[in-house]
């Protein structure tokens, strides 16, 4: 049997996503260090008891903010995937999906900039893996598994291609507005490259 949310459970969900929306406006904006919990209070129209209640305190509720913005990359990223038949047509649509979100300046701005000075640098890489290292683990098991990749070193692999988006991530997130389209082609070639180099090892064919 289904659970009927009372009113008081409906209005703090509704507070709670406020804050949230709010939050992720002003950090993206003021950054984390500029943001102080009483302003996301005020420009959310709750009480900062009400911002306590859902978040222990502002680190607390950046990680939520950061798990928001990696929870839609996801699900962007198997929405548009799911469905490419062919594992290597669906790891480049993933790896375009994800070299867009890095252009978005919200994105960009939380999760390369003040995600690392916010969480510290060894949280921040948690909630990185936490989110995103399924995902990219998921592709390369599916190219391995359609012998597009060799079947031995899947864990250094799938590490190596994790930190190799956290790159290109970063970069895209450091380069300015007018030269983030060609900077987003330029790492969108180089990620391939270094695809087609693993495929052709794989394959004996040297890309394709």
């Amino acid at each position: 049997m289904s659970h009927v949310k009372s009113r008081r459970e409906m209005y703090a969900d509704a507070t709670r996503a406020a804050v949230l929306d709010v939050a992720t406006r002003l950090f993206a904006e003021r950054g984390y260090a500029g943001t102080a919990l009483a302003d996301v209070a005020a420009d959310a129209q709750v009480t900062r008891g009400a911002v306590y209640h859902h978040f222990s305190g502002k680190q607390a509720l950046f990680e939520a903010v950061l798990g928001a913005q990696e929870l839609e990359l996801i699900e962007r990223i198997a929405a548009e995937t799911a469905e490419v038949a062919d594992p290597w047509d669906a790891a480049l649509a993933g790896l375009e999906s994800f070299l867009d979100r890095c252009c978005d300046p919200t994105y960009g701005r939380l999760v390369w900039k003040e995600g690392p000075s916010a969480l510290g640098l060894t949280r921040w890489k948690e909630c990185e893996k936490e989110y995103a290292y399924g995902l990219v683990e998921q592709f390369v098991h599916s190219l391995t598994g359609a012998g597009y990749l060799r079947p031995s070193d899947i864990n250094t692999t799938v590490w190596f291609c994790f930190q190799l988006l956290g790159a290109a991530g970063l970069r895209l997130a450091e380069t300015g507005e007018e030269d983030k389209r060609r900077m987003r082609d330029e790492c969108s070639a180089v990620i391939r490259a270094m695809l087609l180099g693993l495929r052709g090892d794989a394959t004996g064919r040297g890309g394709g």
